[in-house]
């Protein structure tokens, strides 16, 4: 019984040990030596080696972003991406001015804020505990870009940054 390794006793490992530790200390620095900057993929299924394509970045900037005036405050929008699009005229204004211009529209209550919620929407949000600011109801949803109705300069702006 004390034979079979049960007793903390293991030949095959005593026997073995130095040899054991020596491979390791061979394999170890081969492996870091032995690797390829390109090296090529073997397909398993054709038996053959495939020479992976080089990847090329996408160059970026190319076209000249339009240049605009806010038709609300006439200073030139510098940010074309955090811009958001005029219902009437669908030119671009800044999302100050738009926001400057709703609450000029609104009355708001003690304790209700204007707050931009997304997808050219704004909301008139409730705040039960001022303090609390994670728990909040919408009062009202503005909606201030259509959705339908995509400008055109926004196509420009996508095309110049979303590249694939």
């Amino acid at each position: 019984m004390a034979e079979n390794g049960r007793d903390g006793y293991n030949r095959r490992r005593n026997k073995y040990k130095d040899r054991d530790r020596q491979q390791n200390k061979d394999k170890a620095p081969q492996k870091a030596a032995q690797k390829p900057v390109d090296k090529p993929r073997f397909d398993k299924q054709k038996g053959t080696l495939i020479d992976r394509p080089q990847w090329v970045p996408p160059k970026l900037g190319q076209n000249q972003l339009p240049r605009s005036e806010c038709p609300y405050c006439g200073k030139p929008l510098n940010d074309l991406s955090s811009a958001l699009t005029d219902p009437v005229s669908l030119a671009p204004v800044h999302f100050d001015c738009a926001l400057r211009r709703i609450s000029d529209r609104e009355n708001l209550q003690e304790g209700e804020s204007l707050t931009y919620i997304g997808g050219g929407r704004f909301g008139i949000i409730q705040f039960p505990n001022p303090q609390d600011t994670t728990h909040f109801v919408i009062k009202r949803v503005i909606q201030w870009e259509d959705k339908e109705k995509r400008a055109p300069w926004r196509r420009t702006v996508a095309d110049n940054f979303s590249q694939t």
